[in-house]
């Protein structure tokens, strides 16, 4: 919320407003004294080209613009900012997200899926503040990016660094889903849920995805399964972590969305086909509404004030009104 602490300070800018008008208007003029140079007819002083009075006409502007900052400065603007600090744990919950090279097929509103997956966990995090938030990481492994965290900045950031192919080329589901698990197994949050993200079966690892799937029941963890992406032959386009070049061509899009389905099921959750972006928005709001827990939390205000900006500013254009005076124009002794 913008307000300004001292309105009054306003009040010194109608001198400058009522002589522009009464000089619009012809009562005040400008004060000249005629100064006579010569009598012998020779030609009256007058200002030499455009540029000199590009000079004149900015120099005057600066002046009348740090005058209108300096103003300003003294009217102390400020902006309120209110945010809620939240004194209890909210819900945990931790993204299993495929970095499959298949992850980077274009395929979802012009976006990869892994994009996609992004753009929604964006969304997500933004409207749960309560809650803590993780990632791990899965292809052929599985590597925590990080742990659950109420620093959503920092997860955000972490999210966004994530590219296809940088942990091999499978999916080993039920690797990534034990680590998720384990990462959740000692924490105290009321409510806590893994999401996996994936466009494939599990075809790597040494755990299976139900063995992991009941390993989260026993612990009070819901699974919630995404299949993400379309089927049939889609664009796809990445860089190669190892050899640094772009991959390029058609991916042939193709899974059994069953045992995701069973997962979820055994771990008291739900499975979401996703093929658009409405869909994944669906999804994670259903997730966001079936996970929210009540927090308690105070409001907390901080104000950012501004009139060292101004009066920094102001001063700057009073200072380069003068030189611009003094200097080029010689209006100044």
């Amino acid at each position: 919320m913008f307000t300004v602490e001292n309105p009054v300070a306003f009040l010194l800018l109608l001198p400058i407003f009522s002589l522009f008008v009464l000089r619009k208007v012809g009562v005040f003029k400008r004060i000249s004294f005629p100064l006579t140079l010569s009598d012998w007819g020779g030609k009256t002083f007058a200002w030499s080209g455009t540029a000199r009075h590009f000079l004149s006409v900015l120099a005057d502007v600066l002046c009348f613009s740090g005058y209108v900052l300096l103003v300003g400065a003294l009217a102390n603007p400020v902006v309120h900012h209110q945010e809620k600090v939240y004194t209890s744990k909210g819900t945990d919950i931790l993204f299993v997200l495929d970095t499959s090279p298949s992850m980077a097929a274009k395929d979802i509103a012009g976006m990869t899926r892994l994009e996609a997956a992004k753009t929604g966990i964006h969304t997500l995090v933004n409207a749960n503040r309560g809650a803590s938030f993780g990632i791990v990481a899965m292809a052929s492994e599985a590597a925590a990016v990080v742990p659950p965290t109420s620093d959503h900045d920092l997860f955000l950031r972490r999210l966004d660094t994530l590219a296809p192919g940088g942990l091999g080329e499978g999916s080993a589901i039920g690797v990534g889903l034990s680590s998720a698990v384990y990462h959740l197994i000692s924490s105290s949050a009321p409510k806590k849920c893994i999401v996996l993200i994936t466009d494939g079966e599990n075809n790597a690892g040494s755990i299976h995805p139900e063995t992991a799937a009941k390993l989260a029941a026993d612990n009070g963890i819901t699974l919630y399964t995404f299949g993400i992406g379309t089927r049939g032959a889609v664009p796809i386009e990445y860089i190669d972590p190892e050899t640094g070049r772009v991959r390029s061509g058609y991916y042939e899009s193709d899974f059994d969305s069953a045992p995701l389905e069973e997962i979820a099921r055994l771990a008291s959750g739900q499975y979401f086909g996703v093929e658009n972006t409405a869909a994944l928005a669906d999804a994670l709001s259903a997730i966001s509404q079936r996970e929210t827990v009540q927090q308690t939390y105070y409001v907390r205000t901080t104000t950012d004030s501004f009139w060292q900006i101004l009066l920094l500013c102001g001063g700057i254009a009073l200072f380069s009104a003068w030189i611009l005076k003094r200097i080029f124009l010689q209006e100044i002794l």
